[in-house]
This record gives structure tokens, C-alpha cells and sequence, in this order.
């Protein structure tokens, strides 16, 4: 496996070695050793899939607020998907900075995502199917999100969305003053 720094502290890209023969592909998608060389502690203590049927579904941005410490790694396992990363902790140096990562089919990267960062995707394929593997559990209380066309962000999609939910599309702008 290869991790690559990304201009958000503990925001890193994971490359995996693919070994393919004529029975089709293996990869390690986790390995907390090799993260853990590379400055990233991380437990998996929730896995989630989201199931994604259409092609431009929007789906964040989605966070949550302390004590709860969201870390997660998520990975594109069909289709493909345009992930973005906002720091939202108001101590960073990059607060409010984001990085965008292309997920193609065939890639097999893998995003690992800081605890204390809000993470958005747009598909770009019908039949997206995104796991998660948590750092913490689910907290509704903890639980936040911001519009995806907030413009104090400004993240320039490659697309406009064509599903979002009631609750994605009704969120309001990021108060980068709320704790």
C-alpha cells in the first residue's frame, strides 16, 4: 500500500498493490500497520455501505461535532464517485480548506479522512456502491452537515446533482463559528 499526503492534515490517499491473474483481482483495502508508519491511528469500529443507484447522486456534507471523533476511511467499490474533504476544525491551518478526489473505476484508492472534517461525494456512474470504515460510531447528537454549494467553500463539482435528499438539500450554509 501506498499513502499519500494531501493538503489537509491527516487527509491521506491510499493506493493498494492490485495483484490480478486470471481469476480476477485481489487487494488489502486496510492494513493499520502500514497507516500507522504513515502518522494515521486508526480502529475500525463501524463499517457502513451506501448504495448509490443513479448517476450524480449528492450525498453530504456530513460531519461530526466533538466529542465524537468521525475518522473514516472511505472507499468506491463499483462505480465512481467525486469525493470532497472540508476541514472544519476551527483550529486547523487549513480550516476550511478541501481537496477533491476523483474515484474512478479500476483505481481501488481509498480516502482516509480526519476526525474533524466534512466529507461530500457526488457519483459519477449509476450503481455507486461506497463503504465507509468508522474511527467512531455513529452520535446523532454529534451529527452535522452543510450546503454542498456553500459558497464560503466553494467546491466546483464536476456535475450538478441530480438526486439529493430533503435532508442534503435543505441544510444550510457552513457557521464556521459554531463549535
Amino acid at each position: 500500500m501506498e499513502i499519500l499526503n494531501t493538503a489537509i492534515g491527516g487527509v491521506r490517499l491510499v493506493r493498494p498493490e492490485v495483484h490480478r491473474d486470471e481469476r480476477g483481482e485481489f487487494w488489502r483495502s486496510f492494513c493499520r500497520g502500514t497507516l500507522a508508519e504513515s502518522g494515521t491511528d486508526f480502529e475500525v469500529v463501524q463499517s457502513n455501505v451506501s448504495v448509490n443507484r443513479n448517476r450524480h447522486t449528492l450525498r453530504g456534507f456530513h460531519f461530526q461535532r466533538p466529542p465524537s471523533a468521525e475518522q473514516k476511511i472511505l472507499t468506491v467499490v463499483t462505480g465512481a464517485a467525486h469525493v470532497v474533504i472540508v476541514d472544519v476544525r476551527p483550529d486547523s491551518p487549513t480550516f476550511l480548506t478541501h481537496v477533491a478526489v476523483g474515484i474512478e473505476p479500476g483505481d481501488r484508492r481509498s480516502v482516509v479522512i480526519a476526525a474533524g472534517c466534512a466529507t461530500g461525494f457526488l457519483t459519477l456512474a449509476d450503481d455507486t456502491i461506497v463503504h465507509y470504515q468508522m474511527g467512531d460510531v455513529y452520535r446523532p447528537e454529534s451529527y452535522a452537515g452543510f450546503r454542498y454549494d456553500d459558497p464560503a467553500v466553494g467546491v466546483a463539482w464536476p456535475a450538478e446533482p441530480l438526486v439529493i435528499s430533503e435532508r442534503d438539500a435543505s441544510f444550510a450554509p457552513l457557521d464556521p463559528s459554531a463549535p
